[in-house]
């Protein structure tokens, strides 16, 4: 567990012990009492006349009229059909099952479950006590480390397909990012300043590109003009990187200029196939400004040795933030299964697997796709499916969510396929991680439980045509066999209504009599049972 211990580890065994008992226990119970029913019904049958009572029961449906099986199937479709229309329409609305929900959140509860409050995971304070876990209003979304050029290579999506890849509420973030990032020392708006300050809230490109020129034209110098320009206007890479080589030449002494422009410099210069210049960039960066880690500018680094295939470096990389106490992220958790796959699987072989049983450093590949798989379960979907052709990553991610899966697999594909069998473990093995944490909604093994606000953040940040299809609950699925089929019935007792009657009299009559046959079954059991001890007996006495 990635959390440290907070108080005696023997009273938590000795808890946690208690509570898998009682959950495995309580796991019985129903088919116990079951039983109980079953025995106690057959002790009582005659004394409660219950074989009469039978027998009235199929008098009185054989005289039931074939309208009367039309009203109940029909009122039966009816009722499963509403019950159909509000599952789906809440799955639209909140992503889940309203029957499903209420299920895991009030009956398992009672049935042994164990509550998530209870749970403690990644997020651990250096003291060791557990922070409280965030609630579902605030998952918090992130600035994507890699997200690309408007100009260079979102607009070219644009132009090939005639869809927008980025949502106006990924655009709205970026604009809110810009403005605070860019809104210079000075304690007072310089004119140029309060018109790009006017210009990051544009929704028009055109109109944001405009004024850019326009605060150029006040001040030549106006670094955050150029900036935009480099971003939005720019067609290539090598001119957007002209443009931000510009900027950086009059960004003077303004912190959060340099460390974007620097970082978008690295960017171009990893894209323009400079890959070693781009890692001496983004390491000078880091050192310079090392204060700055919640850029995630070390998701940049690792990207780019794992082109250089430098595995060495990215486990350094990995050594420093991939500690207890920083957050994770698909980055992290999914590099550090690679390194730790493509170690073994150009020889993995699950028949060979299975038969010898898998090795140490196997076990340690395994485990560490369980752990990414457990902090991000959408990636493997995402790369075996090979979804980076369909979909652009957005500016913006939700950690955990569809939207760093897409934006991970969009750059790190290339490095799983170029470890020899690493997607083949990652196919047999990701699946697994689900037997450990069967309610992943309700209970972590090594991080929090999985937050239930991913999806709305998500359709928020992706484009409608870019949201992975999620499988329809269990329940929209039996209601709809259920009304379907109870709709057949009432239609077919409509239309054929002695054949119908027929045949519930002959299934009532089915029931009744296996009943009985079962009954008789076992009493000549007994009865055979008997004859065979007195037999038994009298051999004895005779010798």
């Amino acid at each position: 567990m990635e959390d440290t211990a907070g108080s005696n580890p023997q009273s938590l065994g000795f808890t946690e012990k208690l509570k898998s008992w009682l959950s495995w226990s309580w796991t019985y119970v129903c088919f116990i009492w079951f039983g109980m029913v079953l025995i106690m019904i057959y002790v009582l049958w005659s004394p409660l006349k219950l074989q009469e009572s039978l027998t009235s029961a199929s008098v009185f449906l054989n005289t039931l009229t074939p309208k009367f099986y039309v009203a109940l199937t029909g009122t039966s479709s009816l009722i499963s059909g509403l019950i159909l229309i509000f599952e789906w329409w809440y799955f639209r609305k909140y992503g889940t099952s309203f029957i499903e929900q209420v299920s895991v959140s009030h009956l398992r509860p009672l049935l042994g479950g164990v509550e998530s409050s209870s749970t403690t995971g990644l997020f651990a304070s250096v003291n060791g006590e557990a922070e409280p876990r965030p609630s579902v209003s605030e998952c918090k979304v992130w600035r994507n480390p890699l997200n690309l050029f408007r100009g260079a290579e979102y607009n070219r999506y644009t132009w090939v397909t005639g869809k927008e890849p980025l949502t106006y509420y990924d655009m709205n973030l970026s604009a809110q990012d810009h403005q605070t990032f860019f809104t210079g020392d000075t304690p007072q708006l310089r004119p140029e300043d309060a018109v790009m300050q006017k210009a990051w809230r544009e929704r028009n490109p055109q109109a944001r590109i405009r004024a850019a020129y326009q605060a150029i034209e006040m001040n030549h110098e106006c670094a955050a003009a150029y900036v935009l320009l480099a971003e939005e206007e720019a067609t290539t890479i090598t001119e957007a990187e002209r443009l931000f080589k510009k900027a950086l030449s009059i960004a003077g002494k303004d912190i959060n200029l340099l460390v974007y422009i620097k970082r978008r410099l690295a960017m171009c210069a990893r894209k323009l196939g400079r890959i070693k210049e781009a890692v001496k960039m983004m390491r000078d960066l880091m050192k310079e400004f090392p204060l700055l880690g919640m850029l995630n500018i070390h998701e940049n680094l690792l990207e780019a040795l794992l082109e250089l295939q430098a595995y060495a470096d990215v486990q350094a990389v990995l050594a420093k933030y991939d500690d207890i106490s920083l957050p994770k992220s698909a980055t992290i958790c999914y590099t550090s299964a690679l390194l730790k796959a493509r170690a073994v699987s150009d020889k993995f072989s699950p028949e060979a697997a299975s038969r010898r049983g898998l090795s140490t450093a196997e076990m340690n590949a395994v485990e560490a796709i369980h752990r990414a798989v457990e902090f991000n379960p959408h990636v493997p979907k995402v790369i075996l499916i090979e979804m980076k052709s369909l979909i652009l990553p957005p500016e913006h991610i939700l950690k955990r969510g569809d939207s760093e899966a897409i934006a991970y697999a969009f750059f790190h594909l290339q490095h799983w396929k170029r470890a020899e069998g690493a997607l083949n473990l990652l196919h047999c093995t990701w699946e697994g991680t689900f037997r450990i944490i069967p309610y992943p909604l309700e209970k972590g093994h090594l991080f929090y439980p999985y937050p239930g606000c991913t999806e709305t953040a998500d359709r928020e940040l992706l484009p409608c045509v870019c949201v992975p299809e999620e499988e329809l609950p269990f329940f929209i699925l039996f209601t709809a066999g259920l009304c379907s089929f109870t709709a057949m019935l009432a239609m077919l007792t409509h239309q054929f209504p002695e054949l119908m009657g027929v045949f519930a009299k002959a299934v009532s009559t089915s029931a009744t009599s296996a009943h009985f046959i079962s009954k008789g079954s076992a009493v000549q059991f007994i009865e055979t049972l008997i004859q065979m001890n007195r037999c038994k007996a009298c051999l004895y006495i005779d010798m």
